[in-house]
């Protein structure tokens, strides 16, 4: 586990003595893992957040854009009109919200209104204005990730020397990036990218790496493999839904090689799963 025991989020200090579990909450209706179930009404995204919370989440995670391999243009405008309603009743919520934006305009709009406590972002800061962004608000946390490429290209044969080596020195990059703008360094967690510009072999070795990558990095990691393409190429199940025991298995490898928290659509099964796991070591 890595030294960093607490995770500095807006109104809350997470501990990361075991791992965090945060359950997905997606507005797009594109979603490949649900496709758009949640995103078709306000009432329903928070129903699902309700039920993610009495699964065991400790944490809820919003997201307004796809960034699958692919996806579409979404306009910062109509991702914003899509999270609004729902982050600002779960800013009412005791429980810390984290959005899921690569967007400085949506953050801007966010963390005018208190509406976030985490801004968990794939393209780590790089927008323009990110940096001094966040820099200005003190406690907000943050989730920096790795990817190669666009969603809508970095499937097109991503390619890398040594990618744990790669991956972790990008992460390390930007994690300096925001220290020097005046971070402090507890705000921060880095996220490797599984499927974010990576092959199966590519994700298999960050996987079995993650010890390395962490003692590279000195920071928490966040591992988001659940119902992805790395799931359903390892054990055959080609629909997404369906993707929930090795799901369960990928977080429990992750949780064994010490990843602080686990970004998850299947809260209980992974609850359940950790501490059956936990309790047997």
């Amino acid at each position: 586990m890595t030294a960093q025991t607490i995770w500095q989020a807006g109104r809350f200090q997470i501990g990361l003595d075991e791992p965090k579990i945060m359950g997905i909450i997606n507005l797009t209706p594109d979603s490949f893992s649900d496709g758009g179930t949640y995103s078709r009404s306000t009432a329903a995204a928070l129903a699902h957040a309700e039920r993610l919370l009495q699964e065991g989440a400790d944490i809820l995670d919003i997201g307004g854009e796809s960034t699958r391999p692919g996806a579409a243009y979404v306009p910062p405008e109509e991702e914003w009109a899509r999270l609004q309603p729902v982050v600002r009743e779960l800013a009412k919520w005791k429980v810390p919200v984290s959005v899921d934006t690569r967007r400085t305009e949506v953050m801007r709009c966010l963390l005018g209104e208190g509406l976030a406590d985490i801004i968990n972002d794939v393209a780590a800061l790089e927008d323009e204005g990110a940096v001094d962004l966040l820099a200005s608000h003190a406690d907000i946390g943050i989730c920096l990730m790795h990817m190669q490429g666009l969603p809508e290209n970095m499937q097109n044969n991503p390619r890398y020397e040594d990618v744990v080596g790669e991956v972790a020195g990008y992460l390390k990059n930007r994690a300096e990036v925001c220290t020097a703008a005046g971070m402090d360094s507890r705000r921060l967690v880095l996220d490797p990218g599984f499927g974010f510009g990576k092959t199966l072999q590519h994700n298999i070795q960050l996987m079995r790496h993650l010890p390395e990558l962490q003692a590279q990095t000195g920071l928490p990691l966040l591992i988001g493999v659940s119902r992805k393409r790395m799931i359903g190429e390892l054990s055959g199940e080609a629909d997404a839904g369906a993707r929930v025991y090795g799901s369960v298995a990928a977080a429990l490898a992750a949780a064994a090689r010490g990843a602080a928290v686990l970004r998850v659509h299947d809260v209980k099964a992974t609850v359940d799963a950790w501490r059956v796991w936990r309790a047997l070591q």
